[in-house]
């Protein structure tokens, strides 16, 4: 195995970048888990060899801690993004600031290939905040980094996942399933299907590979559209608890979301439920996972295998 090769990947301890390295990891690179909390990474060292996981401190809202990081990678990935803005860190900062310096960094140390994770509807005339920053973030990597690889995914779904398990463990309270935008379509995307496609494109990109994929944007999304609310119905039943679905009016919706941001943890906020509004789905012509020879798992094949602890008994 060729260890030689450096992956770095900023938000690597998180649900999508725990599956990026394990998968960067087979692909015999040393891969260097770069995040705030770099404990959190430590049991992550038999994803690869003895020595190949290399747990770091690094913050793409920090100079220095970046630049250590990124110094002498081949490969290096940004996976870190927020859904609310918090007390230490807006949106402001970690989508756009955060992802200039990561490609700024990357084109003055010479790395061979980056790959942005960004989101599907990001513009910077998107409706909501999130939206708007995650597209301006999107200019900002093109302007310092044109040969940088772009990801927009869907709803990301997997065993670790924050939109499915959280359906389902409402289903186990609730007597019926609030939805809020319940005609809006999406089109879940398996985490294990983004991490490959991050693979196959650290592959196409990297240098003397040739393949014309620099540059790209792609929109990673599953075999089927879903309407919300018959994904959160088939989200309960299949945890086993069926329940009634009620349509949340918007108007009831936005005093809802006023109160529940206030919340520790955020569960909703008004930005979030101004996204939930707007189709979620990959647009027509758009490079996607086919692009890739990917053959995109389904929430239906996938998701009962861990919905099942949420199962009576």
């Amino acid at each position: 195995m060729d260890i030689r090769k450096v992956a770095t990947v900023f938000g690597g301890t998180g649900f999508v970048g725990r599956h990026v390295v394990a998968h960067l990891a087979r692909d015999g690179y040393v891969v260097r888990v770069a995040s705030r909390r770099p404990d959190r990474a430590a049991g992550m060292r038999p994803l690869g060899d003895v020595g190949q996981i290399v747990p770091l401190y690094a913050s793409i809202l920090d100079e220095r801690s970046s630049v250590a990081a990124i110094e002498g990678s081949d490969l290096v990935v940004n996976l870190v993004g927020i859904l609310a803005p918090g007390r230490h860190a807006s949106f402001e900062a970690v989508h756009v600031q955060g992802a200039a310096r990561v490609a700024r960094l990357c084109a003055s140390a010479g790395v061979g290939a980056l790959v942005h994770m960004s989101a599907i509807g990001a513009s910077p005339d998107s409706v909501s905040a999130y939206g708007r920053s995650k597209g301006m973030g999107e200019v900002e990597v093109t302007r310092h980094m044109a040969e940088a690889v772009i990801i927009r995914p869907s709803i990301i779904f997997g065993a670790e996942d924050r939109f499915t398990n959280m359906f389902a463990a409402m289903s186990r309270y609730l007597p019926v399933m609030p939805v809020y935008g319940g005609a809006t379509r999406f089109q879940p995307v398996y985490v294990g299907d983004v991490a490959e496609a991050i693979r196959r494109i650290a592959r196409g990109t990297g240098a003397g590979a040739g393949t014309g994929m620099a540059g790209d944007i792609f929109e990673l999304g599953g075999p089927r559209v879903w309407r919300m609310d018959e994904l959160v119905r088939w989200i309960a039943h299949t945890a086993g608890h069926p329940r009634r679905i009620l349509a949340v009016p918007p108007v009831v919706a936005r005093v809802q979301a006023f109160f529940l941001e206030h919340l520790p943890g955020k569960m909703l906020t008004r930005d979030q439920l101004s996204m939930l509004y707007v189709d979620n789905v990959v647009a027509p012509g758009m490079p996607d996972l086919a692009q890739l020879g990917i053959a995109p798992l389904s929430l239906e094949v996938v998701g009962p295998q861990y919905l099942a602890r949420f199962r009576p008994g």
